[in-house]
């Protein structure tokens, strides 16, 4: 067997190992950098100020501020489409936590959306039993 011929089967079987690792590490998805708007993290956003304004929508139906089974309908509702949206990003992001990919935000749309359907409720209950 000449040298040729094995320099070639040693390239042929290098490069044949290499191939499925360069295409795995391609694969694998990569930190956004900070300053990167990605699709999800626009969407963690909307969740989040989404449930938020539910929430303060909903304290001011229990406060009284507002007229209560109204506000606190839109509070629930609210509450309920920032659940919705953050659950789309935490079932679609590629990565976990603090790879850009807006889970951590989804997460926090995800509980604040929650919050706002629980005072919604609450505010529906008190509305309901003073009518």
């Amino acid at each position: 067997m000449s040298i040729r011929h094995l320099s070639a089967t040693a390239i042929l079987t290098a490069s044949t190992l290499a191939v499925p690792a360069v295409a795995h590490a391609s694969a694998q998805p990569m930190a956004a950098s900070m300053t990167t708007m990605s699709s999800g993290r626009v969407g963690a956003i909307v969740a989040a100020l989404i449930g938020l304004t539910g929430v303060i929508i909903g304290g001011l139906a229990l406060t009284g501020r507002l007229r209560a089974g109204s506000a606190a309908l839109v509070a629930l509702l609210v509450g309920l489409i920032a659940m919705v949206i953050g659950g789309l990003v935490v079932a679609t992001s590629d990565g976990g936590l603090g790879t850009g990919n807006g889970l951590g935000g989804a997460f926090v749309g995800l509980l604040v959306g929650l919050a706002s359907s629980i005072l919604g409720g609450l505010g529906l209950i008190r509305a309901r039993r003073t009518a």
